[in-house]
Order: structure tokens, then sequence, then C-alpha cells
């Protein structure tokens, strides 16, 4: 059986199965890339409830886990060097999973390439520039009398979600097969809703996005991954 004790996140989310791997997250659309991702790969795990409290993501407990306190984050006890493995980072968890599973990252190095290439796209910028226009759309930036930040988001959106339309055209998923690009990128376009941002960025006359993110919600993996963790602690 594996040993976790010396993990101090184990004392504030003990492990019930240590031989499988933790999952440490809330679903937002950075923590459910992990969850699909694991539900689309067959690993085994166990999912805890991080929530975006202070008292979790900025406790001695997490931050020994991600000292940036942000979700997700995992230990593999089954780590590539036959030692457990941490890591943080949502980008960076989807590439180990794959690469430990062999699965959503293409079959060869050009494909491998590629996949990470859209990776990178929405880690760098749809996932901060959609975080942004949430911001000054729904949240304490609403409120802001000047709305040339808030315009600047808009803006900023509406040319990602081109460029996502754009290449998305004559395909299904957008490196060729589904990948892990495809679970970074569909969770942030979901996020939209939640922003209510659809109709400002116009969502809907990128037809491709439109029905990419349709595609994706309807695989049982998705749909199943999207609920882990529970918002409330077990």
């Amino acid at each position: 059986m594996a040993d976790l004790s010396n993990f101090s996140i184990n004392d504030k989310w003990p492990a019930k199965d240590p031989n499988v791997l933790q999952l440490y997250s809330f679903p937002t659309p950075n923590g459910v890339k992990a969850s699909i991702a694991l539900e689309e790969m067959g690993i085994p795990y166990e999912a805890h409830t991080v929530t975006l409290s202070d008292a979790d993501v900025k406790s001695p407990e997490f931050l020994s886990l991600n000292p940036n306190n942000k979700i997700p984050a995992i230990i593999d006890p089954n780590g590539p060097d036959g030692t457990p493995l941490t890591l943080f980072e949502s980008g960076a968890i989807l590439i180990y999973l794959a690469e430990k599973s062999g699965k959503l990252i293409g079959s060869n190095a050009t494909e491998k390439a590629h996949i990470i290439q859209w990776v990178m796209f929405q880690m760098g910028g749809l996932g901060p520039m959609f975080g942004q226009l949430g911001f000054f759309s729904k949240f304490a930036g609403s409120q802001w009398e000047d709305k040339r930040p808030q315009q600047r988001y808009i803006d900023e959106a509406k040319r990602l979600l081109g460029v996502l339309d754009g290449a998305l055209e004559g395909k299904t998923w957008i490196a060729g097969d589904y990948s892990i690009a495809d679970i970074a990128i569909a969770p942030w376009l979901r996020a939209l809703d939640f922003y209510e941002t659809k109709d400002v960025v116009g969502f809907y006359d990128h037809k491709n996005v439109a029905a990419y993110l349709d595609r994706f919600l309807e695989r049982p993996a998705v749909e199943k991954g999207l609920q882990i963790p529970p918002r409330e602690p077990a």
C-alpha cells in the first residue's frame, strides 16, 4: 500500500485509498479538466473537494501541494520513478495524465505537438481572457463606471472565438482526434454561460464553436467529470 502520510495535505483531506491517484479540486473550468481527463482515460482516482475559500486554498495543507493556491492539484502514488508525484497547474496535469495513460495525446510526435499547441492556446489565451471577461461582466469589475476594461475583454473574447471557429472548420475536434486539447478548451467555452456573456461575445455567431461545445458535452465521461468533485465536501 502506498504511504501518503508524509504529505501534509493528507491531514486535511485524508486519502481513503492511498493506492489511487488523489485529486484535489473544485468544479471550475480548470478543475473539471482533471476530472474529465481521469474519467476519459479510465485512471482510478479519488476526488477531494477543495473549495475556493481561503480556508481551503490558502490553508497550510493545500499550500504544501500547490504554493500558488489554485486548484486542481494531484498526488499520483504511482509516479513515473516509482515514488509518489505531486503536480499542480491544470495544463501540466493534462499532459502528465495523457502521457501516463498513453491516451488523448496523439499517436506520433507531430500529433502530440499540435495537441499541446492547443492546450497552450487555452492556458495562455482562452482561460485568462475569459476569466477577465467574467470579472468585468459579472463580478466586481462590472460595477466600475469606466467600461474600457470590460470592452477590452469582450473584444478579446470575440477575437479568440474567431480563431477557434476558423480552426474548427471541417473538424470534429480541434487537433484531429479527440484529445486533451478539447478537454482544456471546451470547459472554458461552457463558462460563458456562467458569466452570462454568450450574447455579448456573439457566441452563436461562431457556428463551429457552438457545435463543438455541444459535441463535447454529449460525451458520457464529460457529463460525469463536470460533477466531480461535488461542490460540497462529502
